[in-house]
This record gives structure tokens, C-alpha cells and sequence, in this order.
């Protein structure tokens, strides 16, 4: 079965909007094991819109169309499918009644301009959609279902799942299947390296199980695909040999973030923690407390940009950030020291830094970062010159130095030794 999506909309064609839509599609199609084989955007011309419809037609045996079902002048989808067929749009009777019953319970007055939304094409079937007033509506075009959704992604979202997704397993009961999906979160590594080791596994990778990679700096994540179908031991031999190439740049499995794997073990260890930030300006714990009950184990985190913060509020001596820098390992050990005494906190990890573009000197260029965790046994720094062979912006060096900070701290809390070793990170020092 071939599926292909549209996606209408000068807004998405000029990247105004960023099309999360098709994103999702995608994705949750390859969960119930089905392909996304082509995807196209259109702006709303229509002569554009019912080429598209015809072209796709010919190609393939299902076409979700996202957008255009709105009431203004610029919604054309069900105008352009009713010319590609052929046919006129009417008035759907059991859509306005909808709409009606939509406005009187939100105590407004349907406009004249909402009953575009009720006008489909003569042979079209109504999707339903219960959570906006943009009828869905499927029709059949050289032998193709093409299948219109709104563009609102929580209104698209539903009828994906209770309207197109049980449409698509009447439709042929045998395709499809639910896939398993397996994330392994990775720090420090390179993806063309990364393919190069998994590729050279010695196990064989089961049919019908299948490799992605998603790269979304400065974590690249590996995704398994497996279909029920395959042996559960055998998927998990495969993914024991995948961890064992991916080694200290495997930092979690089945999480999106770094900041969500050491947010469960921070709850899950009953310690708390405190933070003191220089180059990062808050970006850990600002990750950390997007997270609900993140309040069970951060005390705060002490923004210390500035030579004298570091003394005010973190405690470091006149005397180290004269014969060392603010960016030195003695500099964060006695700033993450600092923190963790002042908050009553079990750990406490700093950074210090020089982000870019300025500021950096021969001696300690632009991406250098220094970092250094704290615990009642002792303190543990480490540098990195995240810059060298490689030019990296001032965000990228800052979200570089937010991950390696979590990751010391998630190391610390499954009881390995806090510095890791990233392939692809060049580390300076460690003390």
C-alpha cells in the first residue's frame, strides 16, 4: 500500500510555519507499521492544488491532504478536490447542523462564511471531527482515497487516530502491524561514525527489524524499528550489540532528553541537587524544571555570570579567580563546592565557559568549558575544548556544555566515574 501526504498552505511552503504536521503523520504511521512514501507541500493556488491531487492519484493508493478546510478565502482544499473529480461542491447539511450545535454551545453566532466548511464535493464521504468545526471529508480519485484533514494539529491529531488509522485497516486488514520503537539517546559521537560501527556488528540485525537516526545537536539519537513478528530475544541480542559500539556516548534509552533520564534517577535516588552556571546562564535548570516534580531534588541554581557572582554567591576566592580565571577547573570545583554547602544540597555541579564568538585567547579559545561535580566523598572537574576541529556556535557550545554537565551527574547517580568518554569531544584536562 503506497501513502503519500500534502500539505497545503503558503505559510508552510515559504517556512513560515514549520510543518510539525507531517512529522507527526509520519511517525505515527511507521508506529503502526505503515510508510509515508512521499510528501509534498503546495501553497494555495488552485491550479496548483488540483494538479498535486491528480499527480498523486496516479501514484499512489492513499493521499492525507492537510489543510485548507478552513472558512476564509485561502481554504481551497475541497474547492481544488472537486475540480480535480470533476464535480461541484454542496452544501452538506449534516456538517452545518454540526457547526450550528458547535457555535450555540459556545454561545457564538455562526457567520456566513463559516458554511464554506459544510461545502465538499458531491461525492465526498464526512470524516468527523470532533474537536473543531473544519469538516473532514475523504473522496476517491483515480482509484486513490484521498483523505482531507484540518491543519490544526490537535483537530488533525484526532482524526489521524479515531478516523483515518481504523479507515486504513479496513481497507486492507493484512498491511500494517504495530512496530516497536526503540530509542537509544547518544552524546559525544558522530553519525556517520556511528553508522559506520553499528553497520559492523557481528550480530545480525533480525528481519524485519529496521535502523534510524535522528540527529538534534548535541544528541543524536538511534531509533530500532521492530515488527511484531520478530523473535523478542533476537531484537534484544541485536540491541545488547548496539550498546556495546555506542558505549560511554549511550546516555539513555526510551526518553527524549538528557534532562528527562537524570530527572527520573534524581527522583528515583531521593537526592537533591544544586546547580551553579556561568557560561550556561541557566539552561540546566531551566531544562530540568520543564520536567513536573522536578522540585523534589533541585534546591536552585545559582546564575553566576560575572566574576564577582561567583564570589558573592558561590563562595570562590578572590585569590583563585586571579591566579586561575573564572574559566579553570579550580574556578567550578570551588563554585560547585559553593553551591551544594550554601543550598544543603548532596551534589553540586557548575560550568564556566567561554561561549563565543569573543573572548576567547590563545591559551583558552572560544569553547572552552570547564565543569566540576561536587559530593560529600569529593569534587570531580573536568575541561573540554568543544571547539577544537570543529567551529561550533555560541548556542551549540552552551547546549554542548548543559548535556556534558547532566551527563556527570548521571553518571554520578548509577555509580560510574563522572567523566566519560566521548569520541567526538575533545576533553582538555580532568582532576
Amino acid at each position: 500500500m503506497r501513502i503519500e501526504m500534502i500539505c497545503t498552505g503558503e505559510e508552510v511552503l515559504s517556512g513560515q510555519i514549520v510543518d510539525t504536521n507531517a512529522a507527526w503523520v509520519a511517525n505515527t504511521l511507521m508506529e503502526q507499521g505503515y510508510e509515508l512514501n512521499r510528501k509534498m507541500t503546495v501553497g494555495d493556488r488552485m491550479d496548483d492544488l488540483v494538479d498535486a491531487f491528480v499527480q498523486a492519484s496516479e501514484r499512489a493508493d492513499i493521499i492525507i491532504v492537510n489543510g485548507g478546510l478552513g472558512p476564509t478565502v485561502d481554504d481551497l482544499s475541497a474547492e481544488a478536490a472537486a475540480k480535480a473529480l470533476g464535480e461541484p461542491v454542496v452544501m452538506f447539511d449534516q456538517w452545518r447542523k454540526v457547526m450550528e450545535s458547535m457555535f450555540a454551545a459556545r454561545g457564538r453566532t455562526m457567520t456566513s462564511s463559516n458554511l464554506k466548511q459544510a461545502m465538499l464535493p458531491a461525492s465526498a464521504v464526512v470524516v468527523d471531527n470532533p474537536v473543531g468545526t473544519a469538516c473532514g471529508f475523504r473522496v476517491k480519485l483515480n482509484g486513490a482515497w484521498l483523505f482531507f484533514t484540518p491543519g490544526v494539529p490537535h483537530e488533525l491529531f484526532r482524526m489521524i487516530e479515531e478516523q483515518f488509522l481504523p479507515f486504513l485497516r479496513d481497507l486492507n486488514p493484512e498491511a500494517g502491524g504495530q512496530v516497536r520503537v526503540h530509542k537509544l539517546l547518544t552524546l559525544g559521537q558522530a553519525e556517520s561514525a556511528m553508522a559506520n560501527d553499528i553497520a559492523d556488528i557481528d550480530v545480525p540485525c533480525p528481519e524485519g527489524v529496521s535502523l534510524g537516526y535522528r540527529a538534534s545537536m548535541p544528541h543524536i539519537e538511534v531509533k530500532l524499528f521492530c515488527r511484531q513478528s520478530v523473535n523478542p530475544d533476537a531484537f534484544e541480542q541485536y540491541c545488547s550489540a548496539v550498546r556495546q559500539v555506542l558505549g560511554d556516548s549511550l546516555v539513555g534509552e526510551n526518553l527524549p532528553t538528557m534532562a528527562a533520564i537524570v530527572h527520573e534517577l534524581m527522583l528515583e535516588s531521593g537526592k537533591s541537587l544544586a546547580l551553579a552556571e556561568s557560561c550556561t546562564g541557566g539552561m540546566v535548570a531551566e531544562q530540568l524544571v520543564t520536567l513536573a516534580g522536578s522540585s523534589a531534588y533541585l534546591e536552585g541554581s545559582l546564575v553566576t555570570y560575572s566574576n564577582h557572582a561567583k564570589q558573592v554567591l558561590c563562595g570562590v576566592s578572590e585569590t583563585t579567580l586571579a591566579d586561575f580565571g573564572a574559566v579553570s577547573m579550580e574556578t567550578t570545583k570551588e563554585m560547585a563546592e559553593g553551591a551544594r554547602s550554601r543550598l544543603g544540597a548532596d551534589y553540586g555541579v557548575s560550568i564556566s565557559g567561554i561561549a563565543g564568538p569573543t573572548g576567547g585567547s590563545e591559551e583558552k579559545p572560544v569553547g572552552t568549558v570547564c565543569f566540576s561535580l561536587s559530593t560529600a566523598k569529593g569534587t570531580v572537574s573536568q575541561t573540554f575544548a568543544f571547539s577544537k576541529g570543529a567551529q561550533r556556535s555560541r548556542t551549540l557550545v552552551r547546549k554542548l556544555s548543559a548535556a556534558v554537565a547532566l551527563d556527570m551527574l548521571r553518571r554520578q547517580l548509577l555509580e560510574l566515574h563522572p567523566v566519560a568518554n566521548y569520541p567526538f569531544l575533545t576533553r582538555v584536562s580532568q582532576a
